[in-house]
């Protein structure tokens, strides 16, 4: 076998060569190289080798048309769109609030029913004071009339105020327990119609708000126990609840009574129980903001703990440090006394100074 080869200089075959040499690769009608031993140094070639891709012819043809094209660095205008479709998940439907108008204005709602009950409650109390006039004197007809107009106009406006409030707190109270179940992982398990139907129907409501109200406390912290003072407050309304409700059932069989005097202590029960209802009102407002973590007046609360303190008592007056010795006085060579003897002497004027001192403490003292 020939050990001279002619390289193709389009496919990269290495033919043998014979006797002479060919001009045209058989195999891609390529130019073929100049003969050359097989493994010949690169300096006894007169050709080198150089890397292309497998696919250079197809690559070449396809771009023959685009040789006259920019080779700049790609850049886009604006950012691509190209990559997986990911769109912004759409924010979940709020519930449908059928007593958002009331719930809403709760807060002014209880508000205002506090001012017409109390409004309420003065009127009663100036129409007690007409009945005492009314015993040894004539009333002015005017006065009598204003007085009842304004009994008549708080009794009606303080009646629409209360079916407002109540049905404010209705929506409260189910916006108020449909958080806490969420926020705890689950759904309230009563529904819309059985809170409804436990907060609006008398007698029956005197009962199921307290239930509610416990549930919703109790719900909201499933990994720790529940505050004792939100428990406490809506122990606290439940009985002044309870309360009111016997109360304002006392005052309307009150007034079935037929004598003069039970009629007149009637009108100052109806002020009690005005007062009441004030009272109620405003502590189901302080309830309220209780449950959401505020004051009374709607100031978010601040959480106060005590702790033991771990640093060093600091005494505020520095302790009393024991003076330092007087200096040795300079020995006299006029005076030349023996050692002992100096300090003798010293000892004793230091004892007759202090007893001077104390006696002198002493005189102060006794004047």
């Amino acid at each position: 076998m020939s050990t001279v080869v002619q390289p193709c200089a389009r496919c990269g075959a290495r033919w043998a060569v014979q006797t002479t040499p060919m001009h045209w690769c058989p195999r891609c009608r390529g130019v073929l190289l100049s003969p050359a031993p097989i493994d010949a140094p690169a300096e006894r070639r007169n050709y080198r080798w150089v890397a292309r891709r497998p696919d250079q012819r197809v690559r070449r043809a396809s771009t023959s048309g685009r040789a006259g094209q920019s080779v700049e660095t790609p850049r886009y205008a604006e950012m691509p769109r190209w990559g997986l479709s990911d769109p912004k998940a759409s924010p979940a439907a709020a519930p449908k609030r059928r007593l958002a108008p009331f719930s809403d204005r709760v807060v002014a709602l209880l508000l205002a029913t506090a001012v017409v009950f109390a409004v309420a409650c003065l009127a009663e109390l100036g129409r007690y004071g007409i009945l005492l006039r009314n015993r040894t004197h004539l009333v002015n007809p005017l006065l009598l009339t204003l007085s009842d107009y304004l009994l008549l106009l708080s009794a009606v406006l303080g009646s629409v105020l209360a079916l407002a409030t109540a049905l404010a707190l209705l929506g409260w109270l189910i916006e108020t327990r449909r958080v806490a179940y969420e926020r705890s992982g689950r759904r309230d398990p009563r529904s819309v119609r059985t809170l409804a139907l436990g907060c609006l129907i008398p007698v029956v409501n005197l009962l199921w708000p307290g239930v509610f109200l416990t549930e919703a406390v109790t719900v909201s912290a499933p990994n720790r126990p529940a505050d004792p003072r939100v428990l406490l407050a809506v122990r606290i309304w439940w009985c002044a609840w309870v309360f009111g409700g016997f109360v304002a059932v006392a005052a309307l069989l009150w007034r079935t009574a037929d004598s003069l005097q039970v009629k007149a202590d009637g009108v100052m029960f109806t002020a009690f129980t005005d007062a009441i209802a004030v009272g109620v009102a405003l502590l189901t407002l302080w309830l309220m903001r209780m449950i959401e973590g505020r004051d009374l007046f709607g100031h978010t609360r601040i959480a106060r703990r005590w702790v033991i303190a771990v640093d060093p008592q600091v005494p505020v007056i520095e302790p009393v440090q024991p003076g330092g010795t007087a200096e040795a006085a300079p020995p006299d060579s006029a005076n030349s006394a023996p050692r002992g003897a100096a300090d003798t002497v010293s000892s004793e004027d230091q004892d007759n100074a202090s007893s001077a001192v104390h006696r002198e403490h002493e005189e102060v003292m006794a004047k």
